[in-house]
């Protein structure tokens, strides 16, 4: 590999690009039925499943997959979303980050701060919300737990709901932002300027693997 800043990086296998699409999608339709459910108001959103028992009845199914789909992109990821000294230094800059000021910012690897914040946000909400769904699956579980617990349950479920919407929110948002970034996820790489400027200390892993001295 040369030191033009301009070649290609595989960043994302086929694999995981669809795992992470199917992830997304599902978990699209799980917050639109989820929010049919929640408000009155958005009770006319169960026409894109086929009518309110048709959502109720699809909605904690979206829960599973969603689990699993996710489940697959944890197991792909978890080992480089751990938290390192890099990653306190980058929070420490962010109002660099916020400003564009990339040449101020600490070295990262794969991912920086953010990301794994938004991994771990997310990992922690599609818990939360698949126990307390199972609380709530009265198809299948009424009898299983109390009315007081159906109600904690509850809560814990909107709450957790809302957190997830938000992250997907700032994980759109941050994709968009940094241009170059979705890319990696429709067509698996990256350039080498994207590198040098987001993940400088990926980029100096990737040109040291063995292969990579051309």
């Amino acid at each position: 590999m040369s030191d033009d800043r301009d070649n290609i990086l595989a960043r994302y296998t086929g694999g995981a690009r669809v795992n992470h699409w199917a992830n997304a999608i599902i978990l699209i339709l799980l917050a639109i039925s989820g929010l049919a459910l929640f408000h009155p108001g958005l009770f006319f959103l169960t026409g894109l499943f086929g009518g309110g028992p048709e959502t109720r009845a699809v909605h904690p199914w979206l829960g599973v997959a969603v689990l699993f789909t996710f489940g697959g992109l944890f197991v792909r990821f978890v080992r480089y979303n751990f938290w390192n000294r890099d990653d306190s230094k980058w929070m420490a800059h962010v109002g660099d980050v916020v400003n564009n000021r990339d040449e101020k910012l600490p070295e990262v690897g794969r991912y920086n701060a953010g990301q794994k914040l938004v991994f771990w946000g997310m990992s922690l909400s599609i818990i939360v919300l698949f126990v307390s769904g199972l609380v709530l699956w009265d198809t299948y579980f009424f009898q299983y737990t109390t009315i007081d617990q159906k109600r904690l349950a509850a809560v814990a479920h909107a709450l957790a709901a809302s957190g997830m919407i938000v992250i997907v929110i700032i994980h759109i948002y941050a994709a968009i932002w940094v241009r170059g970034t979705i890319r990696a996820m429709t067509r698996g790489s990256v350039t080498g300027g994207w590198a040098w400027r987001h993940h400088r200390k990926w980029l100096k892993e990737e040109v040291a693997k063995p292969g990579n001295d051309d």
